[in-house]
């Protein structure tokens, strides 16, 4: 068992515990090293065995699942699973765990149909396992900027995100003023979640975020994002407007971040795309394309990133001019799209 992934269930219900327990000890990967009912006992529990990664109910007495994985995320830092009847269809908990810190969320087992649910919890601990969590120092911003005032270059910012993007976005987002530069973005979520998501950037962010519709215009001090289920998010061929496409999968994803990346190729002189913490490879293609026809292209570093794969395919194809933590994007990005501060490239 040496090179299991040590777990830690946490969870108010003894028998929800032995349910998963019970699940999760059958999958070799796995070894579960402790229980815990409480806060209070995850803390002891966390201190005593060490594990690689926490499931983590939201109902608990005394201190509920999101409050502790806030205190967790500032004390501790670790990779968390949130399992539970509240972070489920998108829902407004597991929007606010992932932007926590969490790295997925998934319902929690049911009689009946509890062996699809553990087998996806299996695959998601194991993920989550190898996911860089460092808490609220990661995403404080290195860069100081201006709010306001700016005098925009006719440059679009495109982002892309998966595993993590959630509170990468927000970090990135939160440091943009109200007439921040035109941004689209592609984050992997279901529907659902990207409803619940879009809102929360909209109520703590100074520009305006929502979801795109088709044929919306892309201006000045708007945040986009693709709205996912059956259709890609794209870019017009003349850069005004988006474009909701529906089809299969590109690169595996639905939302796809190539496909957005790979729109705005007939602009790619006035794009700025970046990339940000995810699983696989999607947008990696999108971006080398990007940035050989002249778009200034960003990718988060392996420091920051909870999970270092997009970035990284797109450095390896030689998409990326230069990686940054994630804390010194926003203020690039403001930087690379003030008029007074550069040039759209020819």
């Amino acid at each position: 068992m040496s090179d299991s992934v040590r777990v830690l269930i946490v969870d108010d219900s003894a028998s929800i515990r032995r349910l998963i327990k019970l699940g999760l000890e059958a999958d070799p990967r796995l070894d579960v090293v402790a229980e815990a009912g409480s806060a209070r006992e995850a803390r002891e529990a966390v201190r005593k065995h060490n594990p690689d990664v926490m499931t983590l109910d939201v109902e608990m007495p005394q201190m509920d699942g999101l409050e502790f994985l806030r205190r967790l995320m500032k004390a501790r830092p670790m990779p968390v699973v949130m399992v539970s009847s509240h972070t489920v269809k998108g829902s407004e908990a597991a929007v606010r765990a992932l932007a926590l810190g969490a790295v997925e969320c998934i319902g929690k087992p049911r009689f009946g149909r509890a062996e699809e649910t553990l087998s996806a919890l299996a695959d998601a601990l194991c993920l989550a396992a190898k996911a860089r969590v460092m808490g609220a120092a990661r995403i404080q911003p290195t860069v100081p900027y201006r709010q306001g005032n700016r005098n925009w270059n006719n440059k679009i910012v495109l982002i892309g995100a998966s595993t993590g993007g959630v509170e990468a976005l927000e970090a990135v987002l939160t440091g943009f003023p109200t007439d921040c530069p035109p941004t689209l973005i592609t984050q992997h979520m279901p529907a659902q979640f990207l409803v619940n998501f879009a809102a929360r950037l909209n109520g703590i962010c100074k520009p305006n975020v929502s979801l795109a519709q088709d044929a919306s215009l892309v201006q000045q001090g708007q945040v986009m994002i693709a709205p996912g289920g059956e259709h890609h998010m794209e870019l017009s061929a003349d850069g005004t407007r988006t474009r909701l496409r529906s089809g299969e999968k590109v690169s595996g994803h639905r939302p796809s971040v190539d496909a957005l990346f790979l729109s705005a190729r007939p602009v790619a002189s006035r794009a700025i795309a970046t990339l940000l913490t995810g699983m696989g490879s999607d947008g990696a293609a999108g971006m080398a394309a990007l940035r050989s026809e002249g778009a200034l292209c960003i990718a988060q570093d392996k420091e920051t990133s909870v999970i270092y794969g997009m970035p990284r395919m797109a450095c390896e194809l030689g998409g990326v001019d230069v990686s940054l933590p994630l804390g010194g994007i926003a203020g690039r990005i403001l930087d690379e799209t003030n008029r007074k501060n550069s040039e759209v490239r020819t």
